[in-house]
Formats: C-alpha cells, structure tokens, sequence
C-alpha cells in the first residue's frame, strides 16, 4: 500500500474547495499541484495513476495525494467528486496515510464533513478548515497504523481511555471501567499496562493531577471547584493529591504560576 507522510497536527490552509464534475468516459486528465495536497473523496468508476502507481478508483473511496505528485485520470462516465486542495504544516509527528483506502463505514460521516466545509467556504474560511482538519484525521484513521511506534491500540483500552477522559470529575472503578470497554477487569489490566506501561489507577491519577494544575495556573476557579471537576471532593485528599504529584500545595502551584487578570475563568 502506497502513502503519503502527512502532518496533521496543525490546521491545514485551503485553497479550494468544491464538486468537480468529469468525464466522459474515456477521457483523460493529467495534472499535477505543485505545492497543494489533494483530497478527493470519490462517487465513480475510475482508474488513477499516482506517479505511475495505478489505483481503482470507486464509489466511497477517498485519495490523498502529496503536492508535486502527478495524477492521471481515465473516467468512464459522468465522475462526479467533492475535492478539497490545501496546505499542510510540519510540525508534529508525521502519518503514513494511504493514498487511496475505503472509507467503509465512516463515508457518512466524512462525505458530512467535507459537505459542511463546502458549505462554509469561503465566506467562514476557518469554519471550512476545522471541517477538513477534522475529516482528514479520519482519513488517517480509517486503516491501522502499520508502523510499530504507531500501532493500533486496543478497541478497549480506546474505549476505557475515552471514558476516563469523560467522567474524571466523578468516581471511577476498573470494574466499571473494564464493563463498559467490553472486557474482564484483568483483561483490561494487561492491555491496559502493555499499551500505556502502567495501571489503569495510575493513568487516572496522573490525568487528574494533569487537569487540576491547568485548572489551578490557567483559571481562576477556587480550589474546592478544581478539587471537584477533578473528582477528588475531599480537599484534604486534593491537597495531599497535588503535594504527592505536583510537588506543591494547591495554592502553592497555583502561586508559582499568577493568573492574568484578563484570564476567563472555566
């Protein structure tokens, strides 16, 4: 499978984005944009060569292709597609996407996306690009990562991680926890420890004391509100909490790192 190594952790700049109409059959197109990507999500029959790679184009099939890259498109009909042309930044970890994949299951959602980022532009730009930001880390998810630092997790230390994320202001248990991802409590110990390297307690302690030094230093909610979204209502346990993790009271992180006072509380 061929891929293009894509940065995805900035916003990508659009330059278009529209319904491109081709054809008749037979016909071909040979183009290239030199410094633009191209993302085409497909509803025809077609064949495409990317650099002299050939690839099937059919109904529901997305392609991502890297600027400079040549395409040649032989149509066979009306081939009517939703196409966005746009820039992408490099910073963050680079993906290996595929160049063409299925969307499978997720064309709904994706062909929502990129029909509300047509929608918006260009009259609310941004609005377009969170659109396409958003459907193009779909399109990066759509097939597991094939390289080992980026393997796939397990669907239930995914599901296990999202919940944590959701509900860490209130009580949580690894047997709720394990429950509700689908697995046994000491099934979802093991992956949980091989995918993080370590325990499902500990992964919910660090993320609470990651949450309540932003609450302490960014906002200016009082301290029993950050103990309570944090889900640590006890101010005696928060406090000893924060003293354990962070290295300093509450109010001591919160003194090493004064507020603006133009800063909104949350």
């Amino acid at each position: 499978m061929h891929t293009a190594l894509a940065h995805l952790d900035e916003p990508p700049a659009l330059a278009a984005v529209g319904i491109g109409v081709h054809g008749p059959a037979g016909h071909v197109d040979v183009f290239s944009l030199p410094d633009l990507w191209q993302l085409h999500l497909y509803d025809y029959e077609a064949d495409l060569t990317v650099n002299g790679t050939g690839y099937a184009i059919r109904p529901g099939r997305v392609s991502l292709v890297p600027p400079g890259a040549e395409v040649r498109y032989r149509y066979r009909g009306r081939s009517p597609h939703l196409y966005v042309h746009l820039r992408l930044g490099s910073g963050g970890t680079p993906r290996n996407v595929p160049m063409v994949q299925d969307a499978g299951p997720d064309l709904a959602l994706l062909t929502a996306q990129l029909q509300q980022a047509l929608a918006a532009w260009p009259n609310t730009p941004s609005r377009a690009a969170a659109e396409v930001w958003a459907a193009l880390w779909r399109v990066a998810q759509l097939a597991p990562p094939r390289e080992r630092n980026t393997r796939a997790v397990h669907p239930a230390v995914a599901a296990a991680v999202a919940l944590i994320e959701a509900r860490l202001g209130q009580p949580l248990t690894v047997p709720d926890i394990a429950a509700a991802s689908g697995v046994s409590h000491n099934h979802l110990t093991r992956l949980f420890r091989a995918a993080t390297g370590e325990t499902v307690v500990g992964y919910i302690r660090a993320r609470r004391m990651e949450r309540a030094r932003h609450f302490l230093q960014a906002t200016t909610l009082s301290v029993p509100a950050v103990a309570a979204s944090v889900g640590i209502p006890d101010l005696q346990a928060f406090n000893k909490a924060c003293r354990r993790a962070l290295g300093a009271s509450p109010r001591g992180i919160r003194a090493a790192q004064p507020i603006s006072p133009h800063s909104p509380a949350q």
